[in-house]
């Protein structure tokens, strides 16, 4: 892999990365700032929020080592990939599925649609071109 498609996968998994554990963070934190976006309150309501908070956390835990080193840790890559394309869908049946009425929930999560949407099409085309220069240079194809 050429050392600036490495630096190009780097950048792009680590911006998905900050954003990731920046949303991640708030709502550990500050889950009631977030709880009336999905339509929860009260203790049960900023407990759900900060679950929410907890999952991201754990869903980011591959990216470190990926970013660290894309070619040893190669496998992460296609694990985050799928990781960000699993969420890309659940939140967009999700989106589909709420009825009329749940302006703000819809407006909520159209907003993890969008960001995840975004993320997977960086990440996927830093990931391809990566993985171009490295067949062009004659690495293995599965690397």
């Amino acid at each position: 892999m050429r050392k600036w498609a490495k630096w190009l996968v780097r950048v792009a998994f680590a911006a998905v990365f900050a954003v990731n554990v920046q949303c991640a963070a708030q709502f550990v934190l500050w889950p009631g700032a977030f709880s009336t976006a999905y339509e929860l309150s009260g203790v049960a309501g900023e407990a759900a929020v900060r679950g929410i908070g907890i999952a991201f956390l754990m869903w980011n835990a591959t990216y470190p080592a990926f970013i660290a080193d894309p070619e040893r840790f190669h496998a992460l890559g296609w694990v985050v990939l799928v990781q960000q394309a699993i969420g890309l869908v659940g939140e967009t049946c999700l989106l589909f599925t709420l009825p009329a009425g749940h302006d703000l929930l819809a407006s909520s999560v159209l907003r993890f649609v969008v960001f995840d949407g975004a993320g997977l099409v960086l990440m996927g085309v830093a990931w391809a071109l990566a993985l171009a220069t490295s067949r062009s240079e004659g690495a293995p194809s599965s690397r």
